[in-house]
């Protein structure tokens, strides 16, 4: 087995060289007798996304599972946000969800939990990798039943949105990902919705574009659709449904950490405590914002497990990260749905005669980069960060390291870090004006430079 499918937040790699049916067997094999050995627990659920290794993948996973003596229910083919309700649903709390969420559609893998906070993450995954490689695993003969909560779920959604008299126009854009099979029966449950659907067929060769709503070019048909059709807003879902991201009635993106400004602006009389989560990748708008309005920030690593984890863990009404992962706790049970968080952004329209770009007015402004992905190697991420840190030391720089080197300037910000999901640094900059962004974006680049060519990397 290839131990580096065993990622920060999840078992991720490429199908079948890295994850395929034997991997998977061994998975469900080590899963079943851990969280019976380790968490006393003989029952879980399992899902899976619409990718087409899934089915196969499942199959040999239910059964390493169900051998070693642990029992399944199994929801089938699910999001991985409707997945979670399944679970919360079937009481089981804890479970597997094949998917590798946005990556290439030969990318699988396996999201799984250990606890009732969310998914596994970092040293939970390694604990797991650490028992799956000694390979002593338990012998059993554990049942299967067969559990759809995609029409409960459906109901769920509908009790917990509040949609008012404004009929809004939507573009609703899944990338032909898993919510492709769910989307338009669980908006068609709002009157008020005129909805507009597109790559919405069942089909993970994703032969429109990539499922990955974070990266902008995957917007553009969605952005297309909403100025032809004259739509109020557009939605983008990811490959396995629980990120979300957005378009205006103009047609352009709305990044994550403004509409979580929207959010907050919305909820933040109601709530209590009011203070809001966010990870490091998000503009100092949205930290700005939440002061102006008498919130208190929180500034936390990134990645949806931790956000998922830290936000139920402290008792936040919401929190949320740059990639677009939202997790509220207002009167939602703490875990991410890109369908219904959508939702929440459609109903604060509902309830406004207002543009949704007008929905961002007053907020403070900055520049900023998108975020920046520099291919690197799984094997040097990490030396190149720990390089960035002892530059920024040895400058006197004001830095929170609680995931790579986030430097804190009076002007702006820069933002090093080793991605979780492949072998990649994630570097983002922001500054008040263009010029001092770009003497941030430069000094950052020449460090990263100057320690690539230290390790041998060109």
């Amino acid at each position: 087995m290839d131990e580096s499918i065993f990622r920060e937040y999840d078992i991720r790699g490429t199908y079948p060289t890295q994850i395929n049916e034997r991997v998977a067997y061994t998975i469900g094999r080590s899963y079943g007798s851990y969280i019976q050995e380790k968490l006393k627990r003989k029952i879980c659920g399992v899902g899976r996304d619409n990718r087409l290794s899934s089915p196969s993948l499942t199959r040999e996973l239910i059964r390493g599972i169900t051998e070693s003596g642990c029992d399944v229910i199994d929801f089938g083919l699910v999001t991985t946000p409707l997945y979670f309700f399944g679970c919360l649903k079937a009481n089981v709390i804890i479970g597997v969800m094949v998917t590798a969420s946005h990556n290439p559609k030969d990318d699988n893998g396996f999201k799984f939990s250990v606890d009732h906070l969310g998914n596994a993450r970092g040293e939970q995954v390694y604990d797991f990798k650490d028992y799956t490689l000694a390979g002593r695993f338990l012998t059993g003969n554990g049942k299967v039943t067969e559990f759809d909560p995609s029409e409960y779920y459906k109901s769920f959604i509908k009790e917990n949105i509040d949609m008012g008299e404004r009929r809004i126009k939507v573009v609703l854009d899944c990338g032909n990902g898993a919510t492709s099979l769910f989307a338009k029966d669980i908006y068609s449950q709002f009157p008020n919705l005129d909805i507009t659907m597109i790559c919405d067929e069942d089909d993970a060769t994703y032969p429109n574009h990539h499922p990955d709503p974070a990266v902008n070019a995957n917007n553009k048909m969605l952005q297309e659709k909403v100025l032809e059709v004259g739509a109020d807003i557009g939605l983008g879902f990811d490959g396995d449904g629980d990120r979300v991201g957005f378009v205006d009635e103009k047609g352009k993106i709305i990044p994550i950490d403004k509409a979580m400004i929207i959010y907050i602006r919305n909820i933040i009389n109601d709530v209590n405590p009011k203070k809001f989560l966010y990870d490091v990748k998000c503009s100092k708008a949205l930290e700005d914002e939440i002061i102006k309005l008498g919130g208190e920030p929180v500034c936390y690593r990134t990645g949806a497990s931790w956000t998922r984890y830290a936000t139920n863990k402290q008792g936040l009404p919401f929190g949320g990260e740059f990639s677009g992962h939202m997790f509220f706790r207002d009167r939602w049970p703490g875990f991410d749905s890109g369908l219904y968080n959508g939702l929440r952004m459609i109903e604060i329209l509902s309830k406004t005669d207002r543009p949704l770009s007008s929905l961002l007015d007053g907020i403070n402004n900055y520049y900023s980069t998108p975020e920046i992905k520099v291919p690197v190697t799984d094997d040097t991420k990490f030396e190149i960060v720990k390089g960035v840190l002892e530059y920024t030391k040895g400058q006197n720089y004001k830095v929170l390291d609680i995931d790579g080197a986030r430097v804190t300037f009076e002007d702006g910000w820069a933002l090093v870090r080793a991605s979780n999901t492949g072998p990649n640094l994630t570097v983002r900059y922001e500054a008040k004006t263009e010029e001092r962004l770009k003497e941030i974006e430069e000094e950052f680049n020449k460090v990263i430079d100057k320690e690539k060519e230290r390790l041998g990397l060109k």
